[in-house]
């Protein structure tokens, strides 16, 4: 009897969560639409919703009738209710962080953001500057109260085995310190850090359905080099994988990394070593610690004018991506490669670089490079990815009953 119970509630644990996924791919939707996505019965899919709006983490309302003719009683929609609870993002970079708040329905509250320096975490402890910022947006918003879900972080650099901070940052002084103990100590939220390169595969295979079931490798250029991997064997749509890409050695003993290393992929690609190549600065010199756009869109201009300084550095950068790009499609299958960030305003001078250097592995000659698709702004795949892994963490949550919105926890 026992099992037989136990086995019931996992099947409706699994069903609310059925429902909450589908609301949560496809926005409002009527009962109907609901059943057809998910293949439940009506009845079961009647006794779901009716379980869910009970508990306060869906809502109904009235379907938007189309034309002024519209008659009959119109179709009632299922949505997750806005009021179940919030969840904040950070997004950390080299240059800057942005945090927003969201409520449960995914709608944007308030959002702020600030530059970061290079010394920033020189000056303040990493796990005391956020703990900080947390508390100033809490504070903003006093209506959230006791409904805020947890934080989720996005960051630059290599996760320790815990997850709770780094090893190494392109962010000075980031790495070596828990985060997210001290988050949690502090405030009593429950936060999590996600790659950055991660969340941008994700976020794109949110942003573009077409991409369910493909291989896609995203690669980020700019001030760092980073890619995000899902493979055609990623069933599960938000499933993603980061990748040191940008420190994959491109030449041993080569050009100094920020890193430290020599030789990385990235001291020939990122921003920083193209502005070092183009002013004949040697190899060996310490990297810059940031490159003001205005600087790099002036390099941009020099390639577009024929200077040869500049066009051999961006062909650099290319065969440098190339190479790395040709031992990726060497181990794997890639049906999409999606180039994202503001470099890619460079990519016509890095196109001929990457073809060579890919072509110089069997399977690049082979196989050639993957379709590609170009993404000037790197930030709205990285969100969307942060935003939807964070709220479907809650959804499963909310399925599990493991945690409920603060008006139905009152109420038991």
């Amino acid at each position: 009897m026992a099992q037989g119970v136990a086995d019931t509630e996992m099947i409706r644990r699994q069903n609310r969560l059925l429902v909450l996924d589908a609301l949560r791919r496809h926005g409002p939707l009527s009962r109907s639409q609901v059943a057809a996505l998910t293949g439940l019965s009506n009845a079961t899919l009647t006794a779901i919703a009716a379980d869910l709006v009970g508990d306060g983490i869906v809502t109904e309302h009235a379907e938007p009738q189309s034309g002024t003719k519209a008659r009959g009683r119109p179709a009632v929609q299922l949505v997750h209710n806005r009021n179940a609870g919030f969840v904040l993002l950070i997004e950390l970079d080299v240059n800057r962080c942005r945090m927003s708040l969201l409520d449960y329905g995914g709608v944007l509250i308030d959002r702020v953001e600030s530059g970061v320096g290079p010394t920033l975490f020189s000056e303040i402890a990493p796990a005391a500057w956020f703990i900080e910022r947390i508390g100033q947006m809490i504070a903003r918003n006093t209506e959230i109260g006791a409904t805020l879900h947890g934080v989720s972080i996005s960051v630059q650099g290599i996760l320790d085995a815990s997850g709770h901070g780094l090893t190494w940052s392109p962010i000075a002084h980031l790495g070596g310190h828990d985060i997210v103990t001290a988050i949690h100590g502090r405030l009593g939220l429950t936060a999590r850090l996600f790659k950055r390169g991660r969340l941008m595969a994700d976020g794109m295979r949110w942003l573009d359905p077409g991409l369910t079931g493909a291989g896609i490798a995203t690669i980020y250029i700019g001030s760092t080099i980073g890619m995000g991997l899902i493979l055609p064997t990623d069933a599960n749509p938000d499933a993603g994988h980061a990748t040191e890409f940008g420190h994959m050695i491109h030449i041993p003993g080569g050009a100094l990394c920020r890193c430290g290393a020599r030789g990385c992929v990235e001291a020939y690609a990122a921003d920083y070593a193209i502005l070092r190549a183009a002013y004949s600065v040697p190899e060996h010199a310490a990297p810059a610690s940031a490159v003001p756009p205005a600087d790099f869109q002036h390099i941009i201009a020099r390639a577009h004018q024929g200077d040869r300084s500049a066009q051999r550095a961006f062909t650099m950068a290319g065969n440098a991506i190339g190479h790395g790009i040709g031992r990726l499609i060497s181990i794997v299958e890639i049906d999409r490669l999606i180039f994202l960030g503001p470099n890619t305003a460079a990519y016509e001078h890095m196109e001929a670089g990457i073809v060579e250097g890919a072509a110089a592995s069997l399977m690049g000659r082979m196989r050639g490079l993957p379709p590609i698709q170009r993404v000037p702004d790197a930030g709205e795949p990285i969100y969307r990815g942060l935003m939807m892994k964070t709220l479907t963490e809650i959804d499963k949550a909310f399925a599990d009953r493991t945690s409920l919105p603060a008006a139905r926890r009152s109420a038991e």
